[in-house]
């Protein structure tokens, strides 16, 4: 009887509080979707274009280092190849570094030499440079969106 009580206090004060609450406005999608976007492009973009100057230049000087760290210890950007997974995947992490991935790319950077005592630790810099670029860009979408 008690219980009965004090679950149905509960769902009218629930209820009440519910009702009380402004409705949020929905979130312009248009607006993070390009902060997204030019975070994917230039690492550290959409903070910038965000407002977050701090942030957006910590990321627009780390992450490109990263690359290039990756670049000068001889690391391989991976091909894109659906019958290797692995390499796949990495390639699709090389990608995620955006204008700085492309340029390498045309520029003919990123051959690598496996034989090269630092090859496996370049291309940890390279995959993990891109990775968290796209980390980056989620980032900046849902700071965007108003979820932080």
């Amino acid at each position: 009887m008690g219980r009965k009580s004090r679950d149905s206090r509960r769902a009218r004060v629930a209820e009440r509080q519910r009702s009380a609450a402004p409705p949020k406005p929905a979130p312009d999608t248009t607006r993070a979707a390009t902060a997204a976007l030019l975070g994917w492009l230039i690492p550290g973009g959409g903070h910038f274009w965000l407002g977050r100057r701090q942030k957006g230049l910590v990321f627009v000087v780390t992450i490109p280092l990263m690359f290039v760290i990756g670049l000068l210890l001889e690391g391989t950007l991976a091909p894109f190849d659906p019958s290797r997974p692995l390499v796949f995947l990495a390639a699709f992490a090389d990608l995620g570094n955006g204008v700085p991935y492309l340029l390498a790319s045309v520029a003919g950077l990123g051959e690598g030499r496996v034989l090269a005592e630092t090859w496996e630790h370049a291309n940890t810099f390279l995959i993990v440079s891109g990775l968290l670029n796209m980390l980056v860009c989620l980032d900046a979408f849902d700071v965007a969106i108003g979820r932080k």
